[in-house]
């Protein structure tokens, strides 16, 4: 319930003493109002004897936000992770993070689960010949080499500059040999779609006779769409880790589904059991 000034009011209908209380909820469209509302499901479990509550948030808003890179910035991530455990939060299962010294934020466990098995999956079914996998820059060149050992193929990589935080980022050189190949790009989130299409082009001007990309969380924004639709990218596949999009899919987009993935991660953490069964290897 929403009151008219925009203050949040929530109440759990159903008996939970004493049992093991799963909240999922992303964090996007509008991230400010769904993490306040996360914050006070957690507050609203434990005040009635849940035995244990764990926040699943399949898109971590404010993820980005994991360092403090200039001067007096806040380093966001962390604001995010003590409200989170001060509300009360046992643990936190997510996906992708966009850093992995985030989980370190917390002292509460956390799984950091990866997409890269379902993406993966679907890029095999297409079948795509000489097959090549780009990261979008140095940073996630080492999870983009994950998506080559996994797909059996070779990598290259994107010199990428961000000059602000206007979510555009310009690409400047692509380190490794793509002409003549179909190349993948992997990236764990996209909002504008810049570098994406930045990148497309890139790869189309050094030779790719076809462009793909697969992305975890899909934080489609503004005329995102729009500059997809427009771009060498033939086809993008997603995950539904943001229910709340803004924007209608085009046809470019490809979804496909991690509920498997976390309903698998629920399970074995309600009965007590190993989740490194799901992760990569």
């Amino acid at each position: 319930m929403r009151f008219s000034e925009g203050s949040l009011f929530v109440r759990v209908r159903e008996n939970v003493r004493g049992r093991q209380v799963f909240l999922v909820q992303s964090t996007a469209f509008p991230t400010n109002d769904n993490f306040m509302e996360l914050l006070f499901w957690v507050d609203a479990c434990k005040r009635a004897s849940a035995a244990s509550v764990t926040v699943v948030m399949p898109y971590f808003g404010y993820n980005k936000g994991d360092k403090k890179d200039e001067p007096r910035v806040s380093i966001r991530a962390r604001v995010c992770a003590d409200c989170i455990e001060a509300a009360g939060a046992d643990r936190l299962v997510t996906m992708d993070l966009h850093a992995a010294q985030i989980q370190g934020f917390f002292r509460v466990p956390v799984d950091d689960l990866y997409a890269l098995p379902v993406l993966c999956d679907a890029i095999k079914k297409k079948e795509l010949e000489d097959l090549i996998v780009v990261a979008p820059d140095t940073g996630f060149a080492k999870q983009g080499r994950k998506y080559a050992t996994y797909l059996g193929v070779t990598m290259a990589i994107g010199d990428k500059e961000r000059s602000g935080h206007n979510e555009e980022a310009e690409v400047l050189e692509i380190i490794g040999d793509v002409e003549g190949k179909t190349a993948l790009i992997v990236d764990d989130f996209t909002i504008s779609g810049g570098t994406l299409v930045d990148m497309a082009q890139k790869l189309e001007e050094r030779g790719a006779r076809a462009v793909y990309a697969a992305i975890s969380h899909g934080v489609f924004a503004g005329d995102c769409m729009r500059r997809i639709e427009d771009s060498p990218i033939e086809k993008l596949v997603v995950t539904d880790s943001v229910e709340t999009q803004p924007v209608e899919f085009g046809p470019k987009i490809e979804v496909v589904s991690v509920a498997p993935l976390f309903a698998e991660a629920i399970k074995r953490i309600h009965n007590h059991e190993s989740i490194s069964v799901l992760f990569p290897q």
